[in-house]
């Protein structure tokens, strides 16, 4: 799937952003403005060097392999699906623990807060 755009709208697969490892930039092909946010492939064994941030909280989903999160020293492995809340401050580096296989993940950052229940229904009735 390529990214498809609409008046309000766009989609696209974290597949049709790259390949192999490294970053796949979701922010500018979608047009997101209010956060940022990348889908990460790691190659086996990889590991990210550790960093933080002054600003942004962020916020890893898993979504193939399995990561190992390390959070102020304290390793924590995730499988698809694990989800891990890392504020800025917070000392961080990520490992693909697989000798033979890739790991995706997405990560999200942002620093203004959250804007709270905001829908409202358009369901005709």
């Amino acid at each position: 799937m390529d990214t498809e755009q609409g008046d309000g709208w766009a989609v696209a697969s974290v597949d049709s952003l790259g390949s192999g490892p490294g970053f796949r930039k979701i922010r500018t092909p979608l047009g997101v403005t209010a956060f940022g946010v990348n889908a990460i492939v790691l190659p086996p064994s990889y590991a990210t060097n550790p960093h933080h941030h002054e600003r942004q909280q962020e916020l890893y989903i898993v979504l193939a392999g399995e990561i190992e999160i390390t959070l102020a020293g304290e390793p924590r492995t995730l499988g698809p699906g694990g989800l891990a809340r890392v504020d800025a401050a917070t000392v961080r580096s990520l490992r693909n623990v697989s000798e033979t296989s890739e790991a995706t993940y997405i990560c999200v950052g942002g620093a203004d807060g959250y804007v709270g229940r905001d829908g409202v229904s358009d369901a005709g009735g």
